[in-house]
């Protein structure tokens, strides 16, 4: 990011430490000159008070007196020649003798007026004069101080300047050196610091774009007990909350869809129940109804015939309860009136219970049933739904059987999605291709002469498609060149 905090902070130390840097090197330049020269007046006056209370007392050549001022012009590297009345020296301290000599003939020079250039004057009194001088022969730069003390002795105090223009050159480099040190250490170190403030800043950034697009299982997870940590505890708690009022904004959208559809499929099945279930029930009423004036006009005499009037009129009626029967089963299915409970179980053994009690008829229509799946296998689902898909799709191929007379029942486990794939394959005709995507409807028949045959109404397909919406699994069925395979997904894991 070209406008990262982590960038502005180390830009701005960087820029700081090159300010300080060059003020640094400026007031070197521009004042440590004077304010060395300043400091050594200071010390060049206070040699001279010293000197002057213990001329003024008498006791300028003690032996304590002597030790002081050797004291004070060692620290301030002064030299000074005190002379009487009568041009003698009273009081020296120098490195040599020939100091001494050249420094009482400065003062001799200063007393007769002899010397001319005196350099910068920078103080004078009544009683002393201090000003800056250079030496003709050695070049060496040096403060004077002279004059006279108030017993009426004359003094001379010279302390070397030691080159200081040199001196605030060397200063200056020996500056440079140290800062780019330094910005080169506190770079590094305001780039691992700001390192620890930015990169919580980035995982609240990145948390809070995740949240722009719904993901809600993000969290700040880099804690701390500063102001960042707890911006990013808020932004935990916003995305619970969040994610909790998505959540009740999805169910109430969810149940407001499903109030919409449920208006829409009841006014739809009204229409389509009663003229399917007139249909439907016609044929039976009309045979009863025939039947059973037969019986009552004594159309025949015959027991057997009599009998067989019975069977078919309950034959009949028995249909018409079972169709009674599944269409209130769809209709709680497809209104989700009825609880659907997903409890783990093994499909294999549900399917082999079915199998064993369509065994009678098995036998009777002389099929062979193939189902060779030894293993569990189990699934979530609801049980005893799953057991109604399998026992229409077997119904449906029982009635279906026709040329080899073989079903072949599969548990297949897809362990790349995680889904289990059941399927019922019956040898026989194909469906036509225009009729599959409308065999899962109420009431519709491919074929309408073989379903009165064996008596379907076209519900069973419509009850596993409504199973497996409930679900919210895939379904479906799928044509080969010797017989039909229907199936349907749950989930394994």
């Amino acid at each position: 990011m070209k406008k990262s905090i982590r960038r502005q902070i180390a830009t701005i130390f960087i820029a700081l430490v090159g300010a300080v840097l060059l003020i640094s090197i400026l007031i070197n330049t521009w004042f440590l000159e004077g304010f060395y020269i300043h400091n050594k007046q200071s010390s060049l006056i206070q040699v001279y008070n010293q000197m002057n209370e213990a001329a003024t007392e008498g006791t300028l050549t003690s032996e304590g007196m002597t030790i002081r001022l050797s004291e004070l012009v060692e620290v301030g590297n002064i030299s000074f020649v005190v002379v009487t009345d009568d041009n003698k020296a009273l009081l020296t301290a120098t490195q040599s003798e020939r100091k001494t000599q050249e420094l009482f003939t400065q003062l001799m020079g200063y007393l007769l007026n002899q010397n001319q250039t005196r350099g910068e004057l920078l103080k004078s009194s009544r009683l002393y004069q201090i000003h800056s001088a250079k030496d003709v022969a050695s070049q060496e730069e040096y403060i004077e101080m002279w004059g006279y003390l108030d017993n009426g002795n004359a003094f001379i105090l010279r302390s070397p300047l030691e080159s200081i223009r040199e001196s605030v050159s060397l200063s200056n480099t020996f500056l440079i050196y140290i800062m780019v040190i330094m910005a080169v250490l506190g770079s590094v170190f305001v780039w691992f610091f700001t390192k620890r403030i930015t990169n919580p800043i980035l995982e609240l950034t990145s948390l809070s774009a995740r949240m722009a697009n719904l993901d809600f299982d993000a969290k700040y997870v880099s804690g701390g007990e500063n102001e960042i940590g707890v911006l990013g505890e808020n932004f935990n708690t916003m995305s619970e909350k969040l994610e909790q009022t998505v959540s009740e904004l999805k169910h109430a959208n969810y149940e407001l869809q499903k109030d919409i559809e449920k208006k829409e499929k009841l006014e739809t099945m009204r229409t389509e129940f009663i003229g399917n279930v007139s249909h439907e029930l016609k044929t039976p009423i009309a045979l009863i109804q025939g039947y059973a004036e037969g019986l009552k006009e004594g159309i025949t005499d015959d027991p057997e015939s009599r009998a067989f009037y019975c069977d078919v009129i309950m034959d009949e009626a028995n249909k018409m309860n079972q169709l009674v029967k599944n269409l209130l089963t769809l209709n709680q299915l497809e209104f989700g009136e009825e609880e659907v409970t997903f409890e783990r179980f093994d499909v294999t053994e549900l399917i082999r219970g079915i199998i064993q009690s369509n065994e009678i008829l098995i036998q009777q229509k002389q099929v062979e049933v193939r189902f060779s799946c030894e293993e569990s296998v189990c699934v979530w689902a609801d049980e005893f739904k799953v057991e109604q898909v399998v026992r229409n799709y077997l119904s449906n191929a029982l009635n279906h059987v026709s040329r080899e007379r073989v079903i072949d029942i599969r548990v297949i486990v897809n362990d790349t999605n995680d889904k289990v794939r059941i399927s019922v394959f019956n040898t026989g005709d194909k469906i036509p291709e225009e009729d599959i995507e409308h065999i899962w409807s109420k009431f519709y028949k491919v074929d309408k002469a073989r379903t009165r045959e064996y008596g379907g109404h076209g519900i069973g397909l419509s009850i596993v498609k409504a199973i497996m919406d409930s679900f919210q699994q895939d379904y479906g069925v799928v044509n080969y060149e010797n017989g039909v395979a229907f199936w349907f997904e749950l989930d394994f894991k």
